[in-house]
């Protein structure tokens, strides 16, 4: 029961990207295409679940005062890890993510579940709260590009949904649409996800 607690908080309860709005750089930046948000979400869990198991495998060796350092090199060390195999089995990912990929290591949403969860629970409980955040971050960048992608582009994973006769949206392919379509996915989960009051 447990474990499912740790795993589900992630995807609702505590999501990183819609009620921690936490990540919101590549939320930002990448989701002009689903392509993107899922590879990216997909790069971030990974990262996620390793540097926990491992965080969590060493809190108790890991001097206080150098604990924020460590756990910067353990995430950089999967990051380095991620971002190599992106690049040798997906280089349109690899182009498409650029900075992005990198910029993991400092990635909010990892250094906190590192500080926050993995330094202070057993490892099965971490693998699976890495999982549970991961699995949130990618849905949530999935929706935003889907949405994007589909009224910026009249695509949906690169393939056409419409005749030649549609117009696309431009400014959801541009920042602003970004941010709108961040807020109102937003405000929309919390709608949805909130307990209702009588």
């Amino acid at each position: 029961m447990n474990l499912w607690k740790d795993f589900s908080n992630g995807l609702i309860k505590e999501n990183p990207t819609f009620r921690l709005v936490l990540g919101t750089c590549p939320t930002l930046a990448l989701t002009t295409a689903v392509f993107n948000g899922i590879g990216m979400g997909i790069a971030a869990t990974a990262v996620l679940i390793g540097s926990n198991l491992i965080i969590s495998l060493i809190k108790k060796i890991v001097p206080n005062e150098v604990r924020i350092p460590i756990y910067i090199v353990v995430i950089a060390t999967f990051t380095t890890i991620v971002q190599m195999l992106i690049q040798a089995f997906s280089p349109a990912l690899d182009k498409s993510l650029g900075i992005y990929i990198p910029l993991i290591v400092v990635n909010c949403i990892i250094i906190a579940r590192a500080e926050a969860f993995a330094a202070k629970n057993p490892v099965i409980n971490s693998v699976m709260d890495g999982l549970g955040m991961g699995l949130g971050f990618t849905a949530a960048l999935t929706i935003i590009s889907a949405v994007r992608e589909i009224l910026g582009a009249g695509t949906f994973l690169g393939m056409p949904l419409f005749g030649e006769s549609f117009e696309p949206v431009l400014m959801m392919i541009l920042p602003p649409g970004g941010f709108l379509v961040y807020g109102l996915s937003i405000a929309a989960f919390n709608k949805i996800t909130s307990p209702r009051k009588s």
